[in-house]
């Protein structure tokens, strides 16, 4: 399968720029889109007294943000981008239109939901078929193909083995729940994307425009630089930082890459191990607290636990991952011989320093919004924003944050929006369909029985349907069906639901760096020059971590802070040391060349050092633990003492 979005080209330069009148019109909305967000999100139509549903306030996004889909981005590839065609103009006055119409009329339709009336058939089917030429625009055609098997599921489910039936439905019912239950189109789905995800959009865009962006980059190469394999280090700090405010793989690739990767080539990194880095690095991003990707704040909608909750369970394993690819960076340097770069080509430290206030105070505050206060993820972030503002007006010339960027930022949030709204309303009508014709129920249940009640099975299902729907969609939507499909199936044979849910959005995320379709590394591959496959399997290799640690959680749940401090402590210290020796034997470099035979003992040893010493399975846990410790230590003096000779 081809890669269908090339990544690493800026998807912004595929959209059209339209002349005179109308670019003055497309640059006003896209001013106004995020800040109408922020006054719905601080909830400023309470204050006001206001009544206006959470569902009229999502039509009104639909009426801005579709019509700016059909407008800046053409039909296909091919399409002139100085010019929009007549068709284009009827799409976004229809979006216009239904998004006016969900906004002016649903709460009067919601107080008569069972009655089906013609004008909700026409506006509900428009919608979807808009809806569907978004997505293929935004995304790629397989995910409007998806999204169209399932609004054709209920009335093609009796020709489908008793494994996939489902209750048929008429077209004209269908249509009625799709557009006016909250669990559907108007669901959470699309209300995460304009009020969650806007607002961590905007708290990125201005951070990185306002100086802190330009902080992170210099910090990492003041404290890692000089170093060997300097520039891969880098890459990882730079990249887990970065990850820290935005969440978005192929984003954090381009953003740190440009910088990054050139100087680890010049070092001496091969073009697809320096490719591979920095996507490994980047993708690291969707499982790093506090922003996590889209996936995490889908999650806390869906399991009903706060996010604060969520972030801190997965603070561990997000150290685990980085801890790993640090190590491989470090031996990979060392077995290649490269070193850091010289000092003259640093920036000082206290420089770097001196700088830090763009980034650590707004990042306080957004942690201290979070995981102190309590407070909401978009209010949290919007909080956050503020001191971003203020200092702007109060940095050194070189760095002013003048009133232009914010307007940058502001429609910069608007393009970003653009990409992933109309993606919000398909989960939505995927989930809806789902849930309405008991297909979801019907799967768990079927699901179970065919695992015949075995959990490793019915995980290595899941993780292997994750990353092959990874193959066609981004992670979002991947995650959204199989926290529908298959989480209850994992909970229903005692898996907690946080560790399912968890499981999944690890696996959907990386699909990024899974080969054949693996988006951030073909973003790091084209920057680098490198063949992509290659660097996807790097990038496989150097992100194995992720690949193992969910199945761990699952069963151990010390990994996701659940137990005494000892015993997450004790986990904790055993598992880092395994990523040391995983590291070691999947590099073939310790203080020497290993041997074939060294790394494999390495390879067990590592993987025994990961397994948790937990209550309920104690003994064995200790036997394995201890065991692979006094193996891995034996292995460890023994080069030490070659090294000596």
């Amino acid at each position: 399968m081809t890669n269908q979005n090339p990544p690493v080209e800026d998807l912004y330069s595929k959209f059209r720029t339209p002349k005179g009148l109308l670019r003055h019109i497309i640059s006003i909305i896209q001013i106004i889109l995020p800040i109408l967000g922020c006054l719905f999100v601080i909830d400023l139509p309470f204050y006001l007294n206001w009544a206006i549903l959470k569902e009229q306030y999502y039509g009104i996004m639909i009426a801005l943000i579709f019509p700016m889909v059909f407008i800046i981005i053409p039909l296909t590839q091919k399409s002139a981008l100085n010019r929009v065609p007549w068709y284009d103009f009827i799409f976004a006055l229809l979006s216009i239109v239904v998004g006016f119409y969900i906004a002016l009329f649903y709460e009067k339709m919601s107080l008569k939901f069972g009655e089906v009336s013609i004008d909700r058939v026409i506006i509900g089917t428009i919608t979807i078929a808009l809806t569907l030429e978004a997505c293929r625009r935004t995304i790629n055609i397989f995910i409007t193909l998806f999204g169209l098997f399932f609004i054709l599921f209920p009335h093609l489910s009796l020709f489908f083995p008793s494994l996939f039936s489902g209750i048929s439905i008429p077209f004209s019912q269908q249509i009625n729940y799709l557009l006016l239950d909250t669990n559907a189109m108007l669901s959470m789905m699309f209300g995460i994307v304009v009020t969650y995800i806007l607002s961590f959009i905007i708290f990125g865009n201005l951070m990185i425009n306002g100086g802190g962006g330009q902080f992170i980059t210099d910090f990492s190469m003041s404290v890692l630089g000089g170093f060997r394999g300097g520039p891969g280090k880098i890459a990882v700090l730079a990249s887990s930082l970065f990850g820290t405010i935005s969440g978005v793989a192929i984003s954090n690739v381009v953003t740190t890459g440009v910088v990054t990767i050139p100087l680890m080539k010049k070092i001496g990194y091969k073009p697809h191990i320096a490719g591979a880095i920095e996507a490994v690095a980047s993708t690291g991003g969707l499982i790093m607290p506090p922003v996590m990707g889209v996936q995490a704040f889908i999650m806390a909608e869906i399991i009903g636990i706060p996010y604060f909750k969520i972030a801190i369970a997965s603070i561990i394993p997000a150290i685990l991952y980085y801890a790993a690819v640090f190590f491989q960076v470090d031996m990979e340097a060392g077995k290649t011989g490269l070193k850091g770069l010289p000092k003259n080509q640093l920036p000082k430290i206290s420089k770097s320093l001196g700088k830090s206030y763009l980034f650590i105070i707004p990042f306080a505050i957004l942690i201290t919004a979070l995981f102190i206060l309590y407070l909401a993820p978009d209010k949290s972030a919007l909080m956050a924003v503020i001191p971003i503002l203020i200092l702007g007006f109060f940095i050194p010339k070189e760095t002013r944050f003048k009133f232009a960027w914010i307007i940058k930022g502001l429609q910069d949030a608007t393009r970003a929006l653009i990409l992933i709204g109309p993606l919000g309303v398909l989960a939505g009508i995927i989930v809806g369909t789902v849930s309405y014709t008991g297909l979801g129920f019907l799967l768990s249940l079927n699901i179970i029985n065919l695992a015949g009640g075995n959990l490793f099975l019915l995980l290595l299902v899941t993780a292997i349907v994750c990353l092959i729907l990874g193959m066609g969609m981004p992670p979002i939507p991947a995650y959204v069906l199989l926290a529908v499909l298959v989480a209850p199936a994992l909970v229903q044979l005692g898996v907690d639901v946080m560790a399912a849910h968890l499981f999944i959005v690890y696996f959907s995320s990386i699909s990024m760096i899974t080969p054949p379709v693996c988006g951030a590394a073909y973003a790091g591959a084209a920057l680098a020059g490198a063949d992509p496959m290659k660097t996807g399997w790097t990038a496989t290799r150097l992100g194995i971590i992720a690949y193992i640690v969910p199945f761990l959680f699952v069963q151990f749940p010390g990994l996701l802070l659940k137990g005494s401090f000892i015993e997450i402590f004790v986990t904790f210290s055993s598992a880092l040391f395994g990523c040391f020796i995983l590291a070691s034997s999947l590099s073939g470099y310790l203080f020497n060349y290993l041997s074939l035979l060294k790394r494999i003992l390495l390879a067990l040893a590592g993987f025994g050092l990961l397994i948790p010493i937990q209550k309920n399975l104690f003994e064995i846990g200790l036997i394995i633990n201890v065991g692979s410790g006094i193996l891995a230590i034996i292995l460890l003096i023994k080069e030490l003492k070659e090294k000596s000779k």
